[in-house]
């Protein structure tokens, strides 16, 4: 069964990552940096962050100053990040069609951040030329998103597999170019992309991180388990085992899942490779 990721995808999804937020903030803390660093948030900036999630650099923003609004397709995710970072304005909507210029009316954008918000447009030559028209000249974008499935362990492996392989239909990635974590795999997809769209001085770097999911001294185990649980491969398990397992048959397909998790402790935390990408353009036109 091949993953969808349209609105009422993220809609069910969302829940998940509302709850445990502060777990993917620390999982994901290099990414957060490097998409600030990048950026240059700083007071007088107006910044537009695109799939914004529960608030994370739209938090990182407003703490340098800058004004930001925020844009998510899904409920869930604009009520936490209004919650997290009130003094922000958070729409509602999907970014590749929206008017946002008319949903949030100010200045034009001098920053467009996002970490891993837009690999899912349908057409994404179209939204982020539809993002770049409510941008200033010489503005920035700098997002971070995926490279391929099988430079990330994170997808399917470290207890993942464990959990898709009791599914009756397991979840098959989309291919890069198509909407989904690793539609811009592929670098020379991207940046074509990114050239129709009307965005210029391109760069595209691989970023390599190492996605530690121990926090404060644990050993990341649990940490791991939750996060596959608050994601596809959980919420599919939920809906499609719900019915066939019983008790001690979940928890007991959990433990298969903890020990695949452990062989990737290292140094007394789980640690997984991560191969991104941190891309960023400016628009010149």
């Amino acid at each position: 069964m091949a993953e969808t990721y349209d609105s009422s995808g993220w809609r069910a999804g969302a829940a998940g990552w509302v709850a445990n937020e502060s777990l993917f903030d620390a999982v994901y803390a290099p990414v957060t940096e490097a998409i600030v660093d990048a950026a240059g948030f700083g007071p007088q900036l107006r910044a537009l962050d695109v799939g914004c999630g529960s608030g994370t650099l739209l938090q990182a923003g407003a703490a340098a100053g800058t004004a930001m609004v925020g844009v998510d397709i899904a409920p869930d995710m604009v009520a936490a990040a209004r919650r997290r970072v009130p003094a922000s304005t958070v729409l509602l909507g999907d970014a590749q069609v929206m008017d946002i210029g008319a949903a949030a009316p100010g200045t034009p954008f001098e920053r467009v951040v996002s970490r891993f918000g837009v690999m899912f447009f349908d057409d994404p030559a179209v939204a982020f030329a539809n993002i770049r028209s409510f941008t200033a000249i010489d503005s920035r974008l700098a997002f971070a998103c995926w490279r391929g499935v099988d430079e990330n362990p994170t997808f399917g492996g470290a207890g993942t597999e464990v959990i898709t392989a009791r599914l009756p239909e397991p979840p098959v990635p989309p291919a890069p170019g198509r909407p989904g974590p690793v539609a811009f795999a592929h670098r020379d997809y991207l940046t074509g992309v990114l050239r129709s769209a009307g965005w210029s001085d391109a760069k595209i770097d691989p970023f390599d991180i190492v996605i530690d999911h121990g926090v404060d001294g644990s050993d990341g185990i649990e940490e791991r388990l939750t996060l596959i649980l608050a994601t596809t491969a959980g919420r599919l398990a939920r809906e499609q085992l719900v019915d066939e397992l019983s008790e001690s048959e979940w928890a007991d397909l959990l433990e298969q899942a903890r020990a695949s998790i452990r062989r990737h402790l290292v140094d007394g935390s789980v640690k997984l490779p991560g191969a991104l990408w941190l891309v960023t353009a400016s628009n010149r036109q």
